[in-house]
């Protein structure tokens, strides 16, 4: 995996594409294998629509779990490099 700092040869819009890929699969994954094991899972024990909605359900919420984990995080290297950015802005001031 390439290194997430932004140098020069990044283009501006890959952290954000890699991001919102990131938090398309935490959507997509859950809910996707929710539907085929819900299903499988109604039609193998007779229970229409009761595990199919369970599963969804729980998807949801393992869904929610980590587009917010992955959120925190970015935002957390954000408020990060902007510390990191003031500190060298405040020391080059006091350079002057």
């Amino acid at each position: 995996m390439p290194n997430n700092k932004n140098n020069d040869q990044t283009p501006w819009w890959q952290p954000g594409l890699i991001l919102f890929s990131r938090l398309s699969v935490w959507i997509g994954g859950p809910i996707l294998v929710a539907i085929f094991v819900g299903k499988y899972l109604d039609k193998k024990y007779n229970t229409q629509p009761w595990l199919f909605l369970l599963s969804v359900g729980i998807a949801f919420a393992i869904s929610t779990f980590g587009i917010i984990r992955d959120s925190m995080r970015e935002l957390k290297k954000i408020d990060e490099e902007e510390q990191m950015k003031n500190k060298k802005s405040h020391s080059a001031k006091k350079d002057d």
